[in-house]
């Protein structure tokens, strides 16, 4: 069983994207939803500018919060998406830019968003890395040891 550790119709997906992002989100959105994935589309929903934080944290909070299950954030390289998500106390969002990234990043890392490129990565690669990333499951041992000790870090509110 991957990341979520449920069946597929049960896991809700938040998305979100800016200018940058719009089109792949849009065309991952449609294939999450085939799969039978629910999913919120929290926007942007077309190529006028906006600001990608307000849509980074908004998801981020979905998440951390429980409303979500996981986060798809996508930006023209996902760098911006996933520094301001990462903001979010409880948000743990890897840049991904392949499947392998993918699935570390569930497995070491288990982030519960992940930020993609809509501008460096063509839609077959971010498919696959964000399909990486649902079906892998988070490892214990020293990964979680180490987890645990990024939350800790976050809590004292410094390195």
């Amino acid at each position: 069983m991957g990341f979520f550790e449920q069946e597929v119709p049960e896991v809700k997906i938040v998305a979100a994207a800016d200018h940058g992002g719009v089109a792949l989100k849009d065309s991952l959105v449609v294939r999450l939803r085939g799969l039978g994935y629910e999913v919120e589309d929290l926007g942007t929903h077309d190529s006028s500018s906006v600001d990608y934080p307000d849509y980074a944290v908004l998801a981020a909070q979905r998440v951390t919060s429980g409303e979500a299950d996981g986060g798809l954030l996508v930006c023209g390289t996902g760098i911006g998406m996933s520094i301001a998500a990462n903001k979010v106390p409880g948000a743990y969002c890897a840049k991904i830019n392949s499947p392998e990234e993918g699935d570390l990043a569930a497995r070491h890392n288990h982030a519960n968003l992940v930020a993609l490129g809509g501008r460096t990565m063509d839609p077959d690669t971010a498919w696959a890395s964000l399909k990486a990333w649902l079906d892998a499951a988070p490892e214990g041992g020293r990964h979680e040891r180490r987890v645990k000790r990024i939350a800790e870090l976050e809590r004292k509110g410094r390195a």
